[in-house]
């Protein structure tokens, strides 16, 4: 038997902690500190205020957020596909359900639901932005996005987790700092006086858009109520130590940066309380990068024209654009993008923004791993030489506070076991675990299971959650969207006639919840058939658990892109691989 219990813990180190900082003062020297970005003035006058204000004096925050899920989900194209397909079967019912937490702050100014990103306002980009939690000064313990933002322009005070003890020494020391006091004086605008709310470092404070219930009564987001019964509220372990610390996924403290730099100046104590506002989580973006992460550089084209640009060609590159421009290699674009000083500009941009979204996936990585062992293969049989081999794996999860895997439920996350075995010529004999060639698991879902071009795989071990749906007699069938399809020719959302609360759940749909409680523990239990040991030798069972934030049978169900299929493919990752090695005799 072996074990891969991790000998350490999985540290994230920030990007702009090191070398990104330096990246990150330049792009805001280049853009917002030098008043070189053209909505300056309608930012100013704007009511909520944009993150590109707050980044001049906190560049190490805008940088953690500017590739957090927060500031990318009013960007997310799943969310819209998901959004408008939930819109559409429900009659257009559900409103402003969804995008009042993803656009909280395009919702309560009003803008009509259906409109589209690139038609919004400036701040409906921004997603979960600043002001979003930041200028909300009234306890809230409501689900659903149901909350209020204050409006009103940058002078206006902010709430946080301090007192904001130095901010009268940079108010007193105006000129000397280089802001603006008072409102038309000379200097950098800066915001009013802090304000400490307390529900700010409290978990009930996330409460309002991470317990949800969508329109039939099925609870998809979970995470809270997950939380609440679970060891680390007992123990007073509250969610941003552990989305916000250094050790992502656990309460390992917090790092160390100054509150503020002011035009060059360390505002406080460099060592102070540093909350990451990267929120570390499993989720991640496929969005085009040249539209996220949050670059105030990229700003300068629309969302219309990024999307024209093929960031998977050589667009850009100085090299390939040397072969165009002698005419050994043939290219044509589109008007948007004709100028080579235009496509190396946007290449440039994506480069800084490939560099943050490589780190987002190394956090990714360390708060999954942070979270579970995987301890085997355990021998159930023994290993003889044409005989069936009986084994298994013990997969534990770690994490105090929620389920494994955790966050929207019913069709997202998966999380699943892969098991190879090798024979000792390197040749693969058995496999659980397996894609097809979309990158499904080969369980009911598949399109290629359903075909018949690829095996039903018998023996997966799989941790997604599934809605069940009642079929027309009453048998019940997995899907992955709470619609009942067998039940009405014309299948929409509707409220169920019956009370939850009698039933626990809607009466002909429900959840199966298949994932890990906190610090629970499954087998992963295989039969490998004889027909695998045919030569005697060594052999070797390769293992590893793989994550991937949406099925492509769902993504296809709701209308994906192409690239959209490529990109959740390619942010897929594997945890706690394995090889061991055993002899067969």
């Amino acid at each position: 038997m072996a074990s891969n219990r991790p000998r350490h813990r999985r540290v994230y180190r920030s990007p702009t902690a090191g070398v990104l900082v330096g990246l990150a003062l330049g792009m805001l020297s280049a853009v917002a500190l030098a008043g070189a970005d053209p909505h300056t003035a309608v930012f100013a006058e704007s009511q909520f205020p944009s993150a590109q204000q707050c980044a001049g004096c906190h560049p190490k925050v805008f940088w953690e957020w500017a590739v957090s899920n927060h500031a990318y989900a009013s960007i997310s194209p799943m969310f819209h596909k998901f959004e408008q397909t939930i819109t559409d079967f429900a009659s257009g019912t559900i409103g402003t359900f969804c995008v009042r937490c993803h656009q909280q702050i395009a919702t309560q100014m009003g803008e009509p639901r259906e409109k589209p990103l690139w038609e919004r306002s400036e701040i409906s980009r921004e997603g979960i932005t600043c002001v979003t939690c930041h200028r909300v000064s009234t306890q809230f313990g409501k689900v659903n996005g149901e909350r209020h933002v204050d409006a009103g322009d940058l002078g206006q005070p902010v709430a946080g987790a301090g007192s904001g003890s130095k901010y009268g020494e940079v108010i007193a020391k105006a000129s000397e700092y280089g802001v603006a006091a008072t409102p038309g004086a000379p200097g950098t605008p800066i915001h009013g006086t802090p304000i400490k709310f307390e529900q700010i470092s409290k978990s009930e404070f996330c409460v309002s858009c991470h317990q949800v219930a969508v329109h039939p009564g099925i609870k998809l987001e979970v995470v809270w109520e997950q939380y609440r019964g679970a060891p680390a509220a007992k123990a007073g372990i509250t969610c941003q130590q552990c989305h916000m610390g250094k050790v992502p996924g656990e309460p390992a403290g917090f790092e160390t940066w100054p509150i503020a730099i002011v035009n060059g100046q360390t505002v406080g104590d460099p060592k102070q309380k540093h909350s990451n506002h990267m929120f570390f989580g499993p989720g991640y973006p496929i969005a085009h990068p040249g539209i996220f992460p949050f670059n105030p550089r990229a700003l300068r084209w629309t969302i219309n024209d990024w999307l024209k640009f093929d960031y998977r060609a050589a667009w850009g590159d100085p090299q390939w654009e040397d072969q165009v421009a002698r005419g050994t290699v043939k290219a044509e674009f589109p008007p948007e993008w004709n100028a080579r000083a235009d496509r190396e500009e946007a290449r440039y941009v994506i480069s800084l923004n490939q560099k943050l979204l490589n780190d987002k996936k190394k956090s990714r990585v360390d708060v999954m791993e942070n979270a579970m062992r995987i301890d085997g293969p355990f021998f159930d049989s023994t290993l003889t030489l044409q005989q069936p081999l009986k084994l298994h794996y013990r997969i534990t999860n770690l994490d105090q506070g929620h389920n494994l895997p955790s966050g929207s439920l019913g069709a997202q996350p998966e999380l699943w076991f892969n098991v190879v075995l090798l024979d000792p010529d390197g040749q693969r004999v058995w496999e659980s675990g397996y894609v097809d060639k979309n990158g499904d698991m080969a369980d009911i879902h598949s399109l290629e299971v359903a075909s018949g071009a690829v095996p039903f795989d018998k023996q997966l071990f799989n941790l997604q959650t599934k809605f069940l749906t009642t079929n027309i007699k009453g048998t019940d069938r997995e899907m992955y969207l709470p619609i009942n399809f067998d039940g009405d020719q014309l299948p929409h959302i509707r409220p169920p006639g019956v009370p939850t609360t009698v039933l626990n759940h809607p009466p002909t749909i429900r959840m199966e919840g298949r994932s890990l409680p906190p610090l629970g523990a499954r087998d992963a239990s295989y039969k490998i058939p004889a027909s695998a040991f045919t030569k005697p030798g060594k052999y070797v069972l390769q293992s590893r658990m793989r994550s991937r934030a949406e099925p492509i049978y769902f993504m296809k169900f709701v209308g994906s892109t192409i690239d959209m299929e490529q990109s959740i493919n390619e942010w897929m990752v594997d945890l706690h691989p394995r090889a061991v090695e055993f002899e067969v005799k």
